[in-house]
């Protein structure tokens, strides 16, 4: 029997929210990822520093991780957040479980999965709340993952012939009814207990090799239970190794600023700026009054 993760397909009507479009600022090829804040509906705008990507997170703030499906076929889309995976529990590899995609939907993860009907939601929180450092795991606080693999087309396989076999004799002697050959191995297929990819490396070292940091690092809490149902199906991958690896960094507005990912304002002090119209509005005087009157 293959050794298939399992694999969850989510309420489009649940979770997709008022989101239909792609946003502008979404990562990715095969989909496209972004972070919804959830208790402002505003989807966070991503910078891009040295090869990377980040958006900034206020603590306190629900999220939501929104995919859109870019393909018109099914896509698996394994999630990780401060390395963790985000249905299980697991500390994340590529090879794990994830949700699956039909062709271009789009729908929202809204925190890690307590079962098929509910998850807890995903909350910005200092390190020391999150859910990875909670469970002794905090070296990767600070980044989403989301390894896409693509399924394997069906194969074709001739059909079996049940008839009974002829009855004949020959110098070879008599073949008996119902008599078949044994067939060949079938060919094994990519299995889930393949080894990580470098791109799953590179996902999981999360903030490790980042510049240090003159605040405490953003993390990702266990939050509030909500209903969110998911069902599950069957899903071959494609390979072994993800076609597409998404990676998204994300921490506080201060510690993006002190990082240079946001660029500082060119004014320190925004009261400060020029102003082109000084003058406040107003309307056309009263002439002066005569003199001789």
């Amino acid at each position: 029997m293959k050794n298939i993760p399992l694999s969850l397909t989510l309420a489009a009507a649940a979770l997709a929210g008022a989101f239909s479009a792609a946003p502008a600022h979404a990562v990715g090829r095969l989909a496209d990822v972004d972070i919804i804040d959830r208790d402002t509906g505003r989807q966070l705008p991503v910078y891009q520093h040295r090869g990377r990507w980040y958006v900034e997170g206020t603590p306190g703030s629900r999220y939501a991780i929104s995919l859109r499906n870019q393909r018109g076929e099914r896509v698996l889309a394994v999630m990780s957040v401060d390395g963790v995976n985000v249905i299980t529990g697991d500390t994340a590899a590529p090879d794990q479980d994830g949700y699956v995609f039909s062709p271009y939907q789009q729908s929202q993860i809204l925190g890690w999965r307590k079962s098929d009907s509910r998850i807890a939601q995903f909350v910005f929180t200092a390190l020391p709340d999150s859910y990875a450092a909670r469970t002794g795991r905090p070296d990767n606080v600070g980044v989403i993952g989301v390894a896409l693999f693509r399924e394997q087309a069906p194969r074709w396989e001739p059909p079996v012939n049940t008839a009974p076999a002829p009855w004949f004799e020959g110098r070879g002697g008599a073949a008996k009814p119902g008599a078949a050959a044994e067939s060949a191995p079938a060919s094994a297929s990519p299995s889930a207990d393949a080894a990580r990819s470098p791109e799953a490396s590179a996902m999981n070292k999360g903030f490790g090799a980042a510049a240090p940091q003159r605040q405490e690092r953003l993390g990702t809490g266990h939050g509030a239970s909500e209903y969110s149902y998911a069902g599950r199906t069957t899903f071959e991958r494609a390979s072994r190794r993800p076609a597409e690896v998404i990676t998204i960094f994300y921490d506080s507005r201060e510690n993006l600023l002190s990082q240079g990912v946001i660029p500082r304002p060119w004014w320190p002090n925004p009261a400060a700026q020029p102003n082109p119209f000084p003058e406040q509005a107003r309307y056309t005087p009263d002439p002066p009054p005569r003199w001789w009157r």
